[in-house]
């Protein structure tokens, strides 16, 4: 299997905040690498701009340091290098003033009406405003500009509504682009696959055989390098409100009339406004404390064995740890419950979505052959790849006894190492922006809604004063949470690397 390369006609791109951590781990990097597989052409322009009062010189220096790092020395070689850096330049710029706004214009000029123009806000919400207002000031848009936006979109409902205003005042819906990394992922996209392109799945899709479904999203690393936005977020916010909701639109949402950006958006908003409010002991917080015997270490993402130590606030109550089980109203849901949980400094780093299928209604084999039920499982990272587990006779003379076995499709060996080389979510999506296909990326109507179903969440618990119960670091989270699944005589499936 090779993997296809979609050519696009050239294009400039803009990276405002081209100095900063996501640009120099993600941004930058996934373009050097679209670079490399031959996909951005000739004549494109980038321009990294930012405060830091860098020469292109310097920065072209910063940036083949930074790749060292990021990148593996074997993945690419000198020469690719030298020609990304021929096409990327930089721009001091200041956001919020005039400085460089006119040197930016110039460096854009000349190019053709209909020439795609992409300008990447790497940047805090604050900014989106006055990077908006400037770009229309200066006369840098044209028909074919996209801006992309990263998250928080938004902290709460009102200030998402604000800041879709002020997004919508300079640009039209179609050319917004808010980017979520987790939906480049390339099994996130097999859940499309999986549901729509097999007819033994879609048919079986629903209440009648599936019994729940778990979606959990762990993380080793603490919070350390982000204390002063993760204790004003916590795990809601910055996890569940956007990136689980999207993965649990992805498994609920109704089959699209075709795979249009428009028509699966709708599909994931009636998934959002379907979600019933939760009940208070249907949420289960929790916050991080030391691993067992490792007071003074440091461990993944840093020295954070605990949380409050590492916001610095003793009495922070901001969880690190949520799990929650929500219920969707519709006719194909009703009845089957969706266990949500994600949280930092936990047992391993997995991404993984649980669809467990019911018994079946008789079992012929008799008491002694055991109870079975299909199970799918679609690992989003590491080792992406979907697993379904089948019931089959075990081997031997000792009667009819049954086991479970899986069918197991890891990407890296189904495809073989000359096969498909797995693209970083940053480099698919941003090259669908180029492209002008907003399938993967939110509508602000979206972002609406799912604030809509959060905050009542967040206001309940802030009322009630609830306080995050404590967990290990390196668990598998708060014992409240298994709790959670005991209720209904179920438990989580592990979380393993």
């Amino acid at each position: 299997m090779v993997s296809r390369v979609i050519p696009v006609d050239p294009f400039d791109l803009v990276v405002f905040g081209a100095t900063g951590d996501l640009a120099q781990r993600k941004i930058l990097p996934a373009l050097f690498r679209r670079y490399c597989a031959g996909q951005i052409p000739k004549g494109t322009r980038i321009i990294g701009a930012a405060r830091t009062a860098y020469s292109t010189e310097g920065f072209h220096q910063a940036l083949s340091e930074n790749l060292t790092q990021v990148l593996a020395a074997d993945s690419y070689d000198p020469e690719e290098l030298a020609g990304f850096l021929q096409i990327l330049s930089y721009i001091p710029i200041d956001g919020n003033g005039e400085a460089g706004w006119p040197e930016l214009n110039r460096r854009l000029s000349g190019a053709a009406p209909d020439r795609v123009r992409v300008f990447y806000f790497s940047v805090g919400p604050g900014l989106f405003g006055p990077l908006a207002e400037r770009l229309h000031s200066y006369g840098l848009t044209n028909g074919a500009t996209r801006i992309v936006v990263e998250k928080p979109f938004g902290h709460d409902l009102a200030s998402a509504r604000a800041l879709n205003r002020i997004l919508a005042s300079h640009f039209e819906e179609g050319q917004i682009y808010r980017i979520d990394h987790y939906l480049g992922k390339e099994t996130v996209q097999n859940l499309m696959a999986v549901r729509f392109g097999n007819m033994l799945f879609e048919p079986l899709w629903n209440s009648q055989y599936v019994d729940h479904i778990q979606i959990t999203v762990a993380e080793t690393v603490g919070v350390a390098g982000r204390e002063d936005y993760y204790d004003r977020s916590g795990a809601m916010r910055d996890m569940m409100q956007n990136h689980l909701m999207q993965l649990l639109c992805l498994i609920a949402m109704e089959p699209p009339a075709k795979f249009d950006p428009d028509a699966v958006r709708d599909e994931k908003l009636k998934v959002i406004r379907a979600l019933d409010p939760v009940e208070p002991y249907h949420i289960v917080r929790g916050q991080y404390n030391a691993a067992p015997g490792r007071a003074g270490a440091t461990c993944d993402g840093g020295e954070d064995l605990n949380y409050r130590e590492t916001v610095q606030d003793q009495r922070s109550s901001t969880e690190s740890y949520i799990a929650l089980k929500a219920h969707i109203s519709n006719w194909r849901w009703a009845g089957t419950p969706f266990y949500l949980r994600t949280g930092k400094r936990l047992k391993a780093r997995s991404s993984v979505i649980n669809v467990l299928f019911k018994d079946a209604p008789h079992s012929i084999f008799g008491e002694e052959a055991g109870r079975h039920a299909n199970h799918l499982k679609i690992r989003l990272q590491p080792n992406e790849g979907i697993t379904l587990s089948v019931t089959i006779k075990e081997p031997g003379p000792g009667g009819m006894r049954l086991m479970d076995v899986p069918l197991d499709m890891s990407f890296a060996e189904a495809l073989g190492p000359k096969g498909v080389d797995p693209a970083d979510a940053y480099e698919r999506l941003i090259m669908d922006v180029v492209r002008g296909n907003q399938t993967l990326f939110m509508r602000g109507d979206e972002v609406e809604a799912a604030w809509a179903w959060t905050d009542p969440i967040i206001a309940g618990w802030q009322a009630r004063g609830d306080v995050p119960k404590p967990y290990e670091g390196g668990s598998t989270g708060p014992g409240d949470a298994d709790l959670l699944m005991r209720r209904d005589n179920r438990e989580w499936r592990g979380i393993n690397p």
